[in-house]
């Protein structure tokens, strides 16, 4: 009955009035739930990459970490080797999962979804954010399964130090997953993706010290170091769990001493505030290159 209306509205030359609701804020916020939504069920059912996202890091934190226990052991003043990487093997696997979460965008501009998305009556803005969002919290929980491994690396299950490691969680994968919407919203092939992720997340892992101290480095290697974002979200996590340790000064100061600028000892606050303005920073760009999309 609808079109048959609808068709003799048309033959009759009679405008065909559609109503669309105004954009407001109220409007975006639900948008940026049903966004974050969507992601946490594709992850959850997609069982798959839930157990493939943690090999990985079981691989590094187990296999890694024990394997070369006796071999540093006395570089390490008796600290074992799993508990120094455990920082590292904590922010490694939110990376890898904050990166491949922007992929999603990637397959939604693909599968046609993305643009029923920049068609709705909502703006280009709440579509970054909740995308963004969505693979943070994703990254973050994630992360919290390899927290549940604390134990078996030698950090205390300490309240507040797991929810210090998980707040740092949310800050390193929101800066990342909106790295990854950056280039997600200018790149048009889920391959082209995969690539430029490899590409991307090696020398961010390698150059981060989520698996050497970053004291006594050659000058071109502390130099890359404090260059890479990654790093100043491994070390704030790093100080954090040496700070719930029982070493001797010697240890700390050779292996949880973290990033210096020029000598200076740079604090963890301001390295998480780094983190969360970088996070900023590229969100915005997110929006901008969005706002270019067609």
């Amino acid at each position: 009955m609808v079109s048959q209306l609808v068709n003799e509205e048309l033959s009759s030359g009679t405008v065909v009035r559609v109503s669309v609701p105004e954009r407001s804020l109220r409007h975006d916020l639900r948008g940026v739930k049903i966004l974050v939504q969507r992601e946490l069920i594709r992850f959850w059912w997609d069982r798959t990459r839930l157990v493939t996202s943690l090999v990985q890091p079981l691989l590094w934190l187990l296999v890694l970490g024990t394997g070369l226990s006796a071999l540093v052991a006395r570089g390490s003043g008796g600290l074992n080797l799993r508990t120094f990487i455990f920082p590292g093997v904590v922010a490694m696997s939110t990376m890898f999962t904050a990166l491949f979460s922007a992929a999603s965008i990637v397959w939604d501009r693909e599968f046609g979804f993305l643009r029923e998305m920049l068609v709705a009556p909502i703006s280009r803005a709440t579509i970054v954010v909740g995308k963004t969002l969505g693979g943070a919290l994703i990254a973050t929980l994630q992360g919290l399964v390899i927290l549940g491994l604390a134990g078996l690396a030698g950090v205390p299950y300490s309240p507040m130090l797991l929810l210090t490691l998980a707040g740092e969680m949310f800050l390193a994968a929101f800066m990342l997953t909106a790295f990854g919407v950056v280039l997600a919203a200018r790149i048009k092939s889920i391959q082209a993706f995969m690539g430029v992720m490899q590409i991307a997340m090696m020398p961010m892992m390698f150059l981060s010290g989520a698996l050497f101290p970053l004291a006594n480095l050659p000058t071109w290697l502390a130099v890359l170091t404090r260059v890479n974002p990654m790093t100043y979200a491994v070390d704030p996590m790093r100080h954090a769990v040496f700070g719930h340790l029982a070493v001797s000064p010697a240890v700390h100061e050779a292996l949880g001493r973290g990033v210096t600028w020029n000598g200076w000892a740079v604090p963890a606050s301001l390295e998480v505030l780094i983190v969360a303005m970088l996070g900023l920073a590229m969100l915005g760009v997110a929006i901008l290159e969005f706002r270019r999309t067609e």
